[in-house]
């Protein structure tokens, strides 16, 4: 039977005498491609009496203004009418299967004695998580009129990004409406195509006296794709620094490959590899390597700020083709503070350095890891790390001191994700455990000596006078120099939402993650 889903224009307009040209675009899936294609006119009884389909019929009254072609191969069929009369103003269908109730697309034909041509259907192929270039002319040259990006339905087109800055939820971070050329062209950028992007679509301006003439294109995304499911989420930490890697095909040519920031619908360029950086950005960031066999160049990003939060693009753009990819930065900050509540102490982590543990300036836990979300196996952790909530069944690599991978880079402060995952890390060394453990280790040595001397003593007093050992460990202890009521504590206390704190015995530290929204 045919599967999937079938496209094409809801709206036609032809010309007395005239003629026009209807395409219908459909997966180009095994069952589709040697399936009946079809062309009929529904009547006032309901019923759709066929013109024209690819089983070698034409009806009588349309035999030489009617012809289907069918391209299996790209997944379209095309019906053009001429000479076209009133008469043959109405609502038809295109469509796939035995009968003319099967997969099909409703469209209305209207016929006037002056109609203007419409601009033929754009079609669109993408692949899963990938991304598509679709280019909209505009006649129009003013730049001022807003740019609009609208899916079509049954009824209304369903407004999903617009130039004034409004960007549907579901496509937040993933679709840019670029400024005008000199032509009046435009273009509409998506990325991390997802399954349900595949449909009908509008683009072009409108003013203040509504519509111009918009472009219809129909976007179909291959599910079968063979496009890995690249991590789209970074963490970072205030003061530290992050790389990571953007990927293009290696068997394109690119004139520009760039990194720009996406935010309320715009997306301005940081850097590219023609040497440019945004000046707000100087001494911060910069494109350190490229490799165009393997089809990808690093960025690297220093000093991160809590601003730095929010998504970013990898480009490749080549002619009117751009490659892009978003990825999301997560930026949290490390706050410390002394017992008293009136003094609070911002720390800035040093990346570890490879011959040795940091120096540290307060009492904490040397490194933890976040909750690992479920679905996940543990790799290599190194000496001196404390573990958060591990969920059965993950997987994580190896971790060392201050740095994690993206994209199979690993880097000094740098951590990566994948979509729906969070992980975090601290820079500090393992050194920092010692002030906590050595006292503690003391004290476990000095309460065994105590009890064996006392274990000693019992035996050899006599049976009747084993009593009165009773109660001289505390004694014992005092006279040590040993409380048995103190000891130095040290847990973990992940706090609801988006604040962790660790407590030690000289106050505690807060994981803030700043702009996770």
């Amino acid at each position: 039977p045919a599967s999937s889903s079938l496209y094409g224009s809801r709206f036609l307009t032809g010309g007395l005498g005239g003629s026009i040209t209807h395409q219908c675009f459909y997966s180009p899936t095994p069952a589709n491609k040697y399936e009946r294609k079809y062309w009929c006119k529904m009547a006032a009884s309901g019923v759709c009496y066929t013109i024209v389909s690819s089983s070698s019929y034409t009806s009588s009254e349309y035999q030489g203004r009617v012809a289907l072609g069918d391209a299996p191969q790209n997944g379209t069929f095309t019906v053009t009418m001429t000479g076209l009369r009133s008469g043959d103003a109405g609502t038809y269908r295109c469509g796939i299967g035995s009968t003319n109730e099967g997969l099909y697309v409703s469209l209305n034909l209207t016929v006037l004695a002056d109609a203007t041509v419409s601009r033929p259907t754009q079609l669109i192929r993408g692949e899963l998580h990938g991304s598509v270039t679709v280019l909209c002319p505009s006649g129009d040259t003013q730049g001022d009129k807003k740019r609009f990006w609208c899916k079509v339905g049954r009824s209304s087109c369903a407004l999903i990004a617009s130039s004034h800055g409004y960007v549907g939820r579901r496509y937040q971070g993933r679709i840019f409406i670029t400024p005008q050329e000199s032509s009046g062209a435009f273009k509409v950028l998506i990325n991390d195509l997802k399954e349900e992007d595949s449909g009908l679509y509008l683009c072009g301006t409108q003013g203040l006296r509504g519509q111009d003439s918009a472009q219809e294109v129909v976007l179909q995304v291959a599910t079968a794709s063979a496009l890995p499911r690249r991590p789209k989420f970074l963490s970072g930490v205030v003061g530290g620094s992050l790389s990571f890697q953007c990927h293009h095909d290696p068997r394109g040519t690119y004139e520009k490959k760039y990194l720009c920031r996406w935010k309320g619908g715009s997306c301005p360029v940081l850097l590219d590899d023609e040497g440019f950086v945004l000046e707000s950005y100087k001494g911060r960031i910069q494109m350190s390597s490229s490799d165009p066999e393997r089809g990808t160049y690093t960025v690297v990003l220093r000093q991160l700020r809590e601003e730095d939060a929010g998504w970013y693009w990898c480009g490749a753009r080549s002619g009117h083709m751009e490659l892009t990819a978003s990825l999301k930065l997560l930026i949290h900050k490390e706050i410390c503070s002394s017992r008293d509540p009136g003094t609070t102490t911002p720390v800035r982590p040093t990346p570890a350095s490879p011959a040795g543990p940091s120096t540290p300036r307060h009492r904490s836990i040397a490194d933890v890891v976040g909750t690992v979300p479920k679905g996940t196996t543990m790799g290599t952790v190194p000496k001196g790390t404390m573990m958060g909530t591990v969920t059965q069944g993950t997987s994580m690599g190896t971790v060392t001191q201050g740095s994690s991978t993206l994209l199979s880079t690993a880097t000094l402060g740098t951590s990566a994700t994948s979509p729906g995952e969070t992980f975090q890390e601290s820079s500090s060394g393992g050194s920092r455990l010692l002030p906590v453990l050595l006292p503690a280790l003391l004290l476990l040595i000095c309460i065994i000596i105590t009890v064996l001397t006392l274990a000693k003593i019992k035996l050899q007093k006599k049976p009747g006078e084993a009593g009165s050992t009773t109660g001289s460990l505390e004694p014992a202890l005092a006279r040590a120099g040993l409380s048995p009521g103190r000891e130095e504590r040290m847990e973990e206390n992940p706090s609801p939402g988006e604040v962790q704190e660790f407590r030690t015995g000289s106050g505690k530290c807060r994981w803030v993650f700043a702009g996770a929204g």
